[in-house]
């Protein structure tokens, strides 16, 4: 079953989050964009670089409104460690999330039962805590978050246009479509 168009899971836990531990829930997701990093474990090889890259374009989130919440599978004092010895994961001004129980891991459909770590999954959230488009995959396939930001500008636009798509290859302030009866079999 596909978690596109459904609620985020209830979930109450801790993070790492500009020096601080902070409570993160499905409720401090609401009234805000919100996009959800799935990440298998904190001092692996791959996730640094992934951190990096969303804090390098973490401006860009806080801009279009929307919070970043880079989840593992460990706790938030791991977190708390992995951000002060780390120089790529030391960027980060967003949460560090802690899923030391998988509660998230396993609601959001990214868990790896027998290793107790999670795929890379990534999700944007609408304002109502609506999943509204998610990514998942092998996780020696790092990503590259401006994709994200091209899906989350095209969540938001769709969310402000109803009655609009947009088409492949989709970028801010290009041409959109409006689905008719007229274009069916004419593009």
């Amino acid at each position: 079953m596909s978690l596109i168009n459904t609620p985020v899971p209830a979930f109450k836990t801790q993070a790492f989050h500009n020096g601080k531990f902070v409570e993160v829930s499905n409720e401090s997701m609401q009234g805000k964009w919100s996009v959800v990093i799935f990440m298998p474990a904190a001092f692996t090889f791959n996730c640094p670089t992934e951190v990096e890259d969303a804090a390098d374009n973490y401006a860009e989130f806080q801009k279009l409104g929307a919070e970043v919440y880079v989840v593992t599978t460990d706790t938030h004092f791991s977190h708390k460690v992995w951000h002060e010895t780390s120089p790529a994961v030391g960027k980060a001004r967003f949460p560090l999330v802690g899923d030391p129980t998988h509660t998230l891991t396993r609601g959001f459909g990214v868990h790896i039962e027998e290793a107790g770590l999670a795929l890379r999954g990534t999700f944007v959230i609408n304002p109502d805590g609506v999943i509204k488009t998610l990514e998942i995959h092998d996780n020696a396939i790092a990503r590259d978050v401006k994709e994200t930001l091209r899906k989350l500008k095209a969540a938001q636009y769709v969310a402000a246009h109803p009655g609009e798509v947009c088409p492949a290859k989709w970028n801010d302030g290009s041409k959109t479509i409006r689905p008719s009866l007229d274009l069916v079999g004419k593009i």
